[in-house]
């Protein structure tokens, strides 16, 4: 069980966690918060863009208690030309012994 009061105790806690480790370009939390069956062995950052704002659009589950959770985001970043960008996603995520990972996700077009 967790016992750390920084961990995210939600689907969406943990997606506003690891929004704020893109933002600070953190691959060490980004990793550790990734589940194993779909993490990679490492993250390259370098072009990580500039991201601005997160809004959650939907949550399915992903409370204390449950097994499994779904979040709708959409995270906005600045474009190279000064314009805005959107990264939308349905993001699947997991909660073992306690702990939240982030195991998937469907991105949408724009």
């Amino acid at each position: 069980m967790v016992t750390d009061p920084d961990e995210p105790t939600t689907a969406a806690g943990l997606m506003r966690s690891r929004f704020a480790a893109f933002k600070r370009a953190d691959d060490a939390w980004l990793l550790r918060t990734w589940h194993p069956s779909t993490r990679p062995a490492e993250l390259d950052l370098t072009d990580n863009p500039r991201w601005r704002g997160l809004q959650i659009v939907d949550t399915v589950a992903g409370d204390a208690g449950d097994p499994t959770g779904i979040v709708e985001f959409r995270a906005t970043y600045l474009l190279e030309d000064g314009g805005v960008g959107v990264l939308h996603e349905r993001s699947r995520f997991v909660c073992e012994d306690g702990r939240w990972f982030y195991v998937d996700g469907d991105l949408f077009e724009h």
